[in-house]
């Protein structure tokens, strides 16, 4: 099964992917800002309380700031002159012999791992006065605000994202109605109608190949069909003229000449298939399954149909000894035109004799179902292959190997006819043997 996809859909996920990539782009470079600044921040706050523990007194005003700063921001400190502790903060960590890890990186500046985690570690002294400060703080301290920070910007961009897919759904299903409109006008087409498509104001500069292709494509199918029609009233004209004057002809000389009646009947018999031939081509040119509004309908009654059909066909049934039998529910009456059912019937009736073989049988059964008049028409012929049934209904297809006369066109006009009437027809295996052939029509509104 062929994948189809929807280009409005793949244009929504490409628009919004690429606005997602942008922001995920974004949204890493302000993480990168943010921890360099940070770490720039957090750098200048220890270094200033490093300079306010060697420079200020720490029992005045200045050790009590000291200590609001240390906390606020989780730095652990401690003031040595040479190797004497003067103060230190509340369970000071440092112990230099269990560090693990040392890193050193610029002014007095270094990474240490202790207890489990990261630390942030600077040393300054005071050559001067002989004093020492070593100030210590978890890495990961410095980087809850910015999480926070990173979280509600991660929100910010979801909200978006969701902001601008319902802009991208409904602005691109907007754009699509012009294509939605064209795809209705081209819908609109038939063979009375072929002039050239217009698009909507404003015209979109992508379709117009397309409707340009388009419109020389109607014009092209436009003059083909002139042509046909030309043909077909010069065929009418030009052949049944002569097949006429043939027929006319036959029988002055089946009077003039007794003896070669027989082979005469046989040429007959011949001209009247080529009349047969070309009446069936000029129905089948005729018919239009779109012109349904303009066909002349009437109530037609199924069972004078069905029985003038057989009178039609009498000769045919005796000649080969055909019992035909019917089974019709009373008063069947559908909406349609009298003369394209009664060609129908006629040739699927006239095709099953044709196929039933000699002595053999025909069944037509008539019956209500639902809304619906099914109409049975099956014969006790060949029985016929998958592959023959798929092509029943094709123009001028006739199953190889057999041995009856026709042209082809019988089923294809029966389709056509069927189309008129927004009805069905469906070939399928007889339950005697040959083809069975099933007609669904309409009931007319009560």
């Amino acid at each position: 099964m062929r994948k189809t996809v929807s280009l409005q859909t793949k244009l929504i996920k490409t628009s919004l992917f690429s606005s997602i990539l942008t922001g995920l782009l974004a949204l890493l470079l302000f993480v990168l800002i943010s921890l360099y600044q940070t770490m720039q921040v957090q750098d200048q706050i220890m270094d200033e309380i490093a300079d306010m523990l060697l420079i200020s007194d720490i029992t005045t005003h200045s050790g009590q700031q000291v200590d609001e700063l240390s906390d606020e921001f989780d730095i652990q400190y401690q003031l040595k002159d040479q190797q004497q502790i003067l103060t230190e903060s509340k369970e000071f960590p440092l112990e230099q012999q269990n560090s693990k890890l040392q890193m050193q990186t610029s002014n007095g500046y270094r990474y240490i791992w202790q207890d489990q985690q990261l630390w942030r570690m600077y040393s300054a002294e005071d050559a001067e006065l002989k004093m020492s400060v070593t100030m210590l703080q978890p890495v990961g301290e410095r980087f809850k605000e910015l999480a926070q920070n990173v979280m509600g910007y991660s929100l910010i961009l979801i909200l978006l994202w969701f902001i601008q897919w319902l802009i991208l759904h409904f602005a691109v299903k907007r754009q699509f109605k012009v294509i939605q409109q064209l795809s209705k006008n081209i819908a609109e087409k038939n063979a009375d109608d072929l002039a050239p498509i217009q698009q909507q104001v404003p015209e979109l500069k992508e379709l117009q190949p397309m409707v340009l292709q388009l419109n020389q494509l109607l014009q092209r199918l436009k003059q083909s069909l002139l042509a046909e029609q030309r043909f077909t009233a010069d065929a009418s004209h030009e052949l049944r003229s002569p097949l006429s004057a043939i027929q006319m002809r036959l029988q002055v000389l089946k009077r003039k000449y007794p003896d070669l009646n027989q082979d005469l009947a046989s040429i007959q018999n011949d001209v009247s298939r080529g009349t047969q031939v070309l009446e069936n081509l000029l129905l089948l040119a005729r018919l239009d399954p779109t012109n349904t509004n303009q066909l002349p309908k009437i109530d037609v009654n199924l069972q004078a149909i069905v029985s003038d059909v057989i009178q039609a066909l009498q000769p045919f049934a005796l000649e080969k000894n055909i019992q035909i039998t019917t089974q019709i529910a009373d008063d069947l009456s559908i909406l349609a035109n009298e003369k394209l059912i009664f060609t129908c019937m006629r040739n699927l009736v006239d095709n099953a004799i044709r196929y039933a073989g000699q002595g053999g049988h025909v069944f037509i059964d008539v019956q209500q179902r639902q809304q619906n008049v099914v109409i049975t028409i099956a014969d006790d012929g060949q029985a016929l292959t998958e592959e023959v049934l798929q092509r029943l209904g094709e123009r001028f297809y006739r199953a190889l190997g057999t041995k009856t006369q026709g042209s082809g066109l019988g089923l294809s006009i029966c389709q056509k006819i069927m189309q008129l009437h927004a009805g069905e027809i469906h070939f399928s295996k007889s339950g005697y043997g040959g083809l069975q052939v099933t007609l669904q029509l309409p009931l007319p509104n009560k």
